[in-house]
């Protein structure tokens, strides 16, 4: 067996453990939503004033926070006053439907609503794992430049939404927004981004809205089929998406 026909095995069990954890939390009453970036993204700040903002709201909500080594997330979500759990990958480069599983199993808080998952920081492997959401968050700092979309057209382009984060030095970094939308259109065409900064709270408000709003209909935007490794469809249907896609391409392959 080719490894292409192996990654593709690996991929098929995936999603399959993924639609069923999503299926089961479903009928438990929870969303999952799951955040992808890169390291310095400021996803785990950002996430941190969400978990906040829906304690302060009287939101049940819980979330993973998943890292290669130490317990430093955690400890730095934990301060919101939501539940929440540390999941070392052990030097994995991605989380899969079978950690998360294992993880939910006998923790999760029987009235939790939404889970948010912190992927690892990594925009290559965790793109193409479903791991049981409804919502998929891609985040890029301003820091981070307006071609990160087209050089990383997976984890932007399988988003149901798209977050810019640490706004406030978007002047002194010199980002051109309008470009990084435009960008950000080519590989995920009618998809909606939102502008956030921990430091203010801006857009904390619309993403807890938008994981409370697929608690009852899964989103709107359906991002576009992408092609598999050799040109074909690598098809499901998670993400809340009826039938969406990942575009599995070699490039996306777990690290050794």
């Amino acid at each position: 067996m080719c490894r292409s026909d192996v990654r593709q095995a690996v991929l098929a069990k995936n999603d399959d453990l993924a639609a069923l954890l999503r299926e089961d939390l479903a009928e438990r009453g929870v969303t999952v939503v799951n955040l992808l970036s890169s390291p310095g993204s400021g996803k785990t700040e950002l996430l941190g004033r969400v978990l906040a903002r829906a304690v302060q709201r009287g939101v049940p909500v819980a979330a993973l926070t998943a890292d290669l080594a130490t317990e430093n997330d955690a400890q730095r979500l934990a301060r919101s006053g939501a539940p929440v759990q540390q999941l070392l990958t052990d030097g994995l480069c991605h989380l899969e439907a079978g950690q998360v599983r294992d993880r939910v199993d006998g923790w999760l808080p029987a009235d939790t609503e939404v889970l948010f998952v912190e992927n690892v920081g990594n925009l290559v492997c965790p793109a193409s794992y479903d791991l049981g959401e409804t919502l998929r968050i891609a985040l890029m700092a301003v820091t981070e430049g307006e071609d990160k979309p087209l050089k990383y057209p997976t984890a932007f382009g399988s988003a149901h939404l798209v977050a810019i984060t640490k706004t406030d030095l978007a002047a002194p970094a010199g980002f051109d927004e309008a470009a990084f939308r435009a960008n950000v259109q080519r590989v995920n065409p009618g998809v909606e981004t939102v502008r956030t900064c921990a430091r203010s709270g801006d857009g904390v408000d619309a993403l807890l809205e938008r994981a409370l709003a697929v608690r009852h209909a899964p989103p709107a935007h359906r991002p576009p089929l992408a092609p598999g490794p050799h040109g074909h469809d690598h098809g499901h249907g998670g993400h809340g998406g009826g039938g969406h896609s990942h575009s599995h391409d070699p490039a996306a392959a777990p690290l050794a």
